[in-house]
């Protein structure tokens, strides 16, 4: 049986991407910088430094498709981001695999009407024009014999396990009975991507050859706003949860304490607009790929959160 790599399984794609591939009974080595990410039985566990030739050569061979899911820290993108992707690109090219990287949507923005792999890439942020830029290195090189490439895009993602991010931190600051917080507008609709629909999506793009060479949208539920996404966490916390949204004056003075929410400015047009995807084109060609219900999500989500903090 061939093996799948899973880079950045420790993170909440990358750990999605990990399960997705176990329930399908596929040889799945999960790669972490500690080795220690939560694995189904059967999985390799696997420890490496991605940033260095030798450890992302480990994690890659013998695999027959990669997933990539691993980034540096938020606020390291700009300094560490084409390196590490170059350093992945080589081994994932010295081991003859395919590679299946995992992107979000910063450099769509802003944009009118649905976003899909024809919408005019125009970012005016700068984390937008970095992603465009490093989309188009992997796309380039695949373009080279002995790579093959496609990428899958996903929206603002939660989850099991993904809480490092904006909708994630819905859920887990509910749980931990906060005041959540929104930026800019929280009645405008947004799509919110669940981490086992992204996985699911990003499993199909790794199985499927004539899915290479092309950036594609992810499929996720239909959107809804913020703060009806909030009510559904509150439903399923059994609870109301209050919700703020945030100004981009209040997001610039929280950045002089927290790092992370420095650069949300950045991107802030994705919460200042309406923020839809169409997947429609990846269900049409592969699909249509299986989307959870968002207030069955919502409540899986919270139910697995509850039942970690119950074991820990």
């Amino acid at each position: 049986m061939e093996t799948c790599a899973v880079l950045g399984a420790g993170g909440g794609i990358g750990n999605a991407v990990v399960w997705e591939l176990a329930r399908r009974g596929l040889r799945v080595r999960a790669v972490s910088r500690d080795g220690r990410a939560r694995v189904p039985d059967g999985v390799e566990a696997s420890a490496a430094d991605l940033t260095r030739p030798e450890g992302a050569a480990r994690a890659c061979a013998d695999a027959a498709v990669v997933y990539h899911c691993v980034q540096p820290r938020y606020t390291r993108w700009a300094e560490e981001f084409a390196a590490l992707n170059a350093t992945i690109v080589s081994a994932v090219t010295e081991a003859g695999a395919k590679l299946v990287v995992a992107d979000n949507l910063y450099m769509y923005g802003p944009i009118s009407g649905p976003i899909s792999e024809t919408s005019p890439q125009e970012p005016q942020s700068k984390k937008g024009r970095l992603r465009k830029q490093l989309a188009a290195s992997f796309l380039a090189a695949a373009e080279n014999p002995g790579l093959r490439v496609t990428i899958g895009r996903a929206s603002d993602y939660f989850g099991p396990g993904g809480a490092h991010s904006v909708a994630g931190m819905l859920v887990t600051g509910a749980l931990a009975g906060k005041t959540v917080r929104w930026p800019a507008n929280a009645d405008l609709p947004h799509t919110f991507s669940y981490l086992p629909d992204v996985a699911r999506g990003l499993a199909v793009l790794g199985e499927t050859d004539e899915a290479n060479g092309t950036a594609w949208v992810l499929p996720a539920a239909p959107p809804i706003t913020a703060r009806a996404f909030v009510a559904l966490i509150g439903q399923a916390c059994g609870r109301t949860v209050k919700l703020s949204v945030t100004s981009k004056l209040a997001m610039r003075a929280a950045g002089l304490r927290i790092p992370e929410a420095r650069e949300v400015p950045d991107i802030w047009y994705q919460f200042a607009a309406p923020f839809v995807v169409d997947g429609s084109a990846l269900d049409a060609a592969f699909g249509p790929l299986q989307i959870t219900p968002l207030a069955q999500a919502v409540h899986d989500t919270v139910a697995w959160y509850q039942a970690t903090a119950k074991g820990a």
